[in-house]
């Protein structure tokens, strides 16, 4: 074949999708909706919801009709001031069990999964006082899920080693900042067990615990965030294969990322700024170009996502208005398209807010046929090799041959650059 000679200038690549969301669908819940969980509780293959609902002492569940709709919920009582909850199979029967923490019970509720996503008669445990956050991890390493709890008043944390029936052991208190109100699990220090990061909303800082290894933890390490950290999550936002901190700070309307130095220990905080009164926060790649991005609910009533710029740092925040007093934010593939969408827990207006990313996954741009994400005359090059060899990796009008419409379509695409 006859190859073309052209000068061209460089397009540029872009991210994957714009990671827009659809304006919010409301979904009841019970009054002071406080904490939102998304798990596959029936065992049909799709995300549904759980959430705590505080004044009503019981959950509410609601499961996903399988195209990101979600049925009436079903409400299953639990102890006094349900605030956090959590989902994991603590019994090892292969279904996700429920557990919330009870704010003014002072203790938490175990509720089993019965296996088609109805639950028993919860069961109640005894951890700090006035516990706020709950989360499931194999503490331990003996392969069942221990739990781990946020104590507001007290100063400390629980731990509640699983007796490997799905019951558990009496607590284990360790040390705190003041007021711990939220509390994360992951491995920080990269040795292979998993240790707890928790935001201590009253002394303004987040506790590092690391594990010793058997279920225990050392002593805590402070370090500062914004004034009152409402919610502390992990994830490697920079890339580099630890986990780093996010918090979301109420008072000052921003969010705290704290990049992990690859030993457990964490650099200085990075504030971003988001809505009025953030509450929740939540990392996910919702972009679709393989970092993590920040979602924040702001009491405020709207999120704030914040696109990672690949780094570990953070562009403006863009807004999506939800119900009223959001407090709670979860990232999950609800409508099975293979994006991350948003369910948001509304306080005030004592329902769920579900916000589906419109975000269109693009193929592989079809003119960087180098693959090195930069669109230049290196895949010019290429396009005339694979042209001239009539490889139908150069059939951009797809329509079996290679010809010169081909051609003229790889300059048009090169113009516009990657999507």
């Amino acid at each position: 074949m006859l190859a073309l000679a052209i000068v061209l200038a460089p397009a540029a690549a872009g991210q994957t999708c714009d990671a827009t969301f659809a304006p919010e669908t409301r979904y009841a819940a019970g009054n002071s909706t406080r904490s939102v969980t998304l798990g596959d509780v029936d065992g049909d293959g799709d995300l549904d919801m759980t959430v705590a609902n505080f004044q009503d002492d019981d959950t509410s569940v609601l499961f996903n009709n399988g195209d990101g709709t979600f049925a009436a919920q079903i409400r299953y009582a639990t102890g006094d001031g349900p605030i956090g909850m959590t989902l994991g199979d603590i019994d090892g029967d292969g279904d996700l069990d429920m557990v919330t923490v009870n704010a003014l019970g002072h203790d938490a509720s175990v509720l089993l999964n019965n296996g088609d996503g109805t639950f028993a008669t919860e069961v109640r445990y005894t951890p700090g006082f006035s516990p706020r956050s709950v989360r499931l991890g194999d503490l331990d390493g003996d392969g069942d899920l221990d739990m781990a709890v946020a104590n507001d008043i007290g100063a400390n944390t629980s731990i509640l080693l699983n007796n490997g029936d799905g019951t558990f052991a009496t607590q284990t208190p360790y040390g705190a900042g003041t007021r711990p109100t939220s509390l994360k699990l992951g491995d920080v220090d990269g040795d292979g067990d998993l240790d707890m990061v928790v935001a201590n909303f009253g002394s303004d800082d987040a506790s590092v615990l690391l594990n010793n290894g058997d279920g225990t933890f050392a002593t805590q390490t402070l370090y500062a965030v914004g004034d009152q950290p409402r919610r502390v999550t992990l994830g490697d936002v920079d890339g580099d294969g630890d986990l780093d901190m996010a918090t979301a700070n109420q008072a000052p309307n921003d969010a705290s990322v704290l990049l992990n130095n690859g030993d457990g220990t964490f650099a200085a905080q990075i504030r971003y700024a988001a809505g009025v009164s953030p509450r929740g926060i939540t990392l996910g790649d919702v972009d679709g170009d393989g970092d993590l991005d920040m979602a924040v609910a702001n009491a405020g009533g709207d999120t704030s996502v914040l696109l990672n710029n690949g780094d570990g740092t953070f562009a403006t925040d863009t807004r999506y208005p939800v119900g009223n007093a959001s407090v709670s934010i979860m990232l999950g593939d609800v409508d099975g398209d293979g994006d991350l969408d948003m369910a948001v827990s509304n306080e005030f207006s004592d329902d769920i807010s579900v916000l589906l990313n419109e975000c269109i996954t693009v193929k592989a741009c079809p003119v960087d046929l180098t693959g090195d994400g930069i669109v230049d005359v290196l895949d010019f090059f290429e396009f005339i090799r694979l042209f001239d060899a009539g490889d139908l990796a150069a059939d951009l009008t797809s329509n079996g041959i290679v010809d010169v419409l081909d051609f003229f379509e790889f300059i048009r695409l090169f113009d516009v650059g990657c999507p």
